[in-house]
C-alpha cells in the first residue's frame, strides 16, 4: 500500500500550483475592469486661451512640465519651464516656489491632471492642467527646440 500512498501524494504535490493557479488567473479578470478606470483630476483642464492669459504674466506664473525630454524636443513645449519627471514630483516638493501660481503640462494632459491634483492636495496654488498637443491644437505655438547632431569623434595624432 505504500506505493500508491506515495504516488496520491506525488499528484497532490504536483496539482497544488495547478490549483492555485487556476483561482490567481480568475482573481486577475475581476481585477481588470477595476484597472481600466482611467483618473478623473479634481483641478481644472486649462484651454488656450487660459493658458495664454497665464502666459502673460510670467513673474506670477510657473509651468512644471513632467514629460520626459525627448517628449519636449520632439513635439515642443514652452519657453520657460521646470522639468520634473512625473514619477519624481513628490520628491521635488521643496524645490517648488509656493507663491507662483502653477500649470502642470504633460502630452495630452493625463499626467498633467494627477500632478495638479497632487499639488494642491500639498498646498500649492495650481491654476489647472493642460496637454501641450491639444493647447496646439487650439492654436497655441509650441517652442520647438532642436537637439544638436553629436560632434563628430577627434582623431587623436600619433
Amino acid at each position: 500500500m505504500k506505493k500508491p500512498s506515495k504516488l496520491l501524494l506525488l499528484l497532490l504535490i504536483m496539482a497544488t500550483p495547478v490549483a492555485f493557479g487556476a483561482g490567481a488567473g480568475s482573481a486577475k479578470k475581476v481585477e481588470a475592469p477595476a484597472a481600466a478606470q482611467a483618473y478623473k483630476p479634481t483641478s481644472p483642464q486649462i484651454n488656450r486661451a487660459e493658458l495664454d492669459a497665464l502666459l502673460a504674466k510670467p513673474d506670477q506664473l510657473l509651468i512644471i512640465d513632467l514629460r520626459r525630454p525627448d517628449e519636449v524636443s520632439s513635439i515642443g513645449g514652452f519657453p520657460v519651464y521646470l522639468s520634473i519627471q512625473a514619477d519624481q514630483l513628490e520628491k521635488s516638493l521643496d524645490f517648488i516656489p509656493k507663491e507662483r501660481t502653477i500649470v502642470t503640462v504633460s502630452n495630452h494632459a493625463g499626467r498633467s491632471g494627477k500632478a495638479a491634483d497632487l499639488l494642491t492636495s500639498k498646498g500649492y496654488k495650481v491654476a489647472g492642467y493642460v496637454g501641450a498637443q491639444y493647447y496646439e491644437a487650439e492654436g497655441g505655438k509650441l517652442t520647438k527646440i532642436a537637439i544638436p547632431a553629436p560632434k563628430p569623434a577627434k582623431k587623436h595624432k600619433h
